[in-house]
């Protein structure tokens, strides 16, 4: 499945239906009337968070979405049935910008949750609510309500407990291949991963939902490089792993330049727990990993975690240390005062 996480896409509610103009002819009733029933109202446009998606390459395919329209009523006060409701599923994690881009009208976190982004049109008055006492036989109606349209941008922010972090070839879909059940594509070249990875690894009978995005360089907050566009995608995980290539010349200087382009692209990356991993130990001897752990701690005041993705070795320690960084379910609950379940409007 290919990826997407944006997408520009049309959306109109549906119209109201007419309302009649009718007149009672019945044998042995002496006096007749407007009986005209009112139109039924047109379907609304309403959106969904799903579990089980992580992509919107749907929409690629479909950018238009119309909900149909009311029917018109009928005689014997009859109002016209109403238009059904047009529901579009979206992955957990969407949000929904204003066509410039510049307003965030929804967000969408949690499975389950529903809102009526385009209300559809009311049925337009039959002819017998426009009786009066001097106008006993009215042939007016309403046409409906005209439904709501719109066009906007969704954009997807993959969902997960861990955030992986590294320059290209710090061996990230290495470590995620080893950890979860994803299937990364692995090189030896800059920039094998081009699209984020989502996997689900279990340790101590927990699952750890783990984000790969493409690595960083200096200058991607610029564009250099893939540049900071997936960046966003780790924007609501709980913890950063960020992986440094032991073998690499400076590592040092790489965990700097990350932590650069993460301060200056904001929205808190620079302030999230943070766990730092040497990848690729089994590569080098004890004497020097030891050194290059040392530089490490000085520079960064954290403690470093040797690791190899592809011997699997310090795999359950980074793990551990993982899991407990991450907040238990019902710790984010209480934290956030959200009720689960419960929709709160953006």
């Amino acid at each position: 499945m290919h990826f997407l996480d944006q997408a520009k896409i049309y959306m109109s509610s549906g119209t109201g239906g007419p309302g009649a103009v009718a007149f009672r002819r019945e044998k042995f009733i002496e006096y007749g009337g407007p009986d005209g029933g009112n139109g039924g109202k047109g379907g609304d446009i309403i959106i969904e968070a799903v579990p089980g998606l992580n992509t919107l390459i749907d929409f690629r395919y479909t950018q238009h979405f119309r909900a149909p329209r009311g029917k018109g009523g009928a005689g014997s006060n009859m109002t016209g049935a109403g238009g059904k409701d047009l529901v579009v599923r979206v992955p957990v994690g969407t949000q929904v910008l204003s066509e410039d881009k510049a307003h965030l009208l929804a967000d969408f976190t949690t499975a389950g949750e529903r809102r009526v982004f385009l209300r559809g049109g009311d049925g337009g008055r039959g002819n017998a609510s426009y009786k009066t006492s001097t106008n006993r036989a009215p042939r007016q109606h309403g046409t409906g309500w005209p439904g709501k349209e719109a066009s906007v941008w969704l954009r997807l922010k993959l969902l997960a407990d861990v955030g992986l972090l590294g320059l290209p070839n710090a061996g990230k879909s290495t470590f995620i291949n080893a950890v979860t059940n994803a299937q990364a594509k692995v090189g030896a070249y800059p920039f094998t991963t081009v699209r984020p990875q989502l996997g689900v690894a279990t340790h101590n009978h927990r699952e750890i939902v783990v984000a790969d995005i493409p690595g960083l360089i200096a200058g991607a907050a610029d564009g250099a490089g893939i540049g900071d566009r997936f960046l966003g995608h780790i924007e609501r995980c709980r913890v950063l792993l960020h992986l440094i290539d032991a073998t690499g010349d400076n590592p040092v200087k790489a965990w700097r330049t990350v932590r650069n382009e993460l301060e200056i692209y904001g929205a808190g990356l620079i302030d999230k727990p943070e766990v730092i991993g040497l990848n690729k130990v089994d590569a080098l001897d004890a004497s020097e990993i030891k050194s290059i752990t040392a530089k490490l701690k000085r520079a960064t005041k954290c403690e470093i975690m040797p690791l190899s993705g592809a011997a699997g070795t310090g795999i359950d320690t980074v793990l551990d240390r993982l899991s407990d960084a991450i907040p238990m379910p019902e710790q984010v609950a209480r934290d956030s005062g959200v009720v689960e379940g419960e929709w709160s409007p953006v």
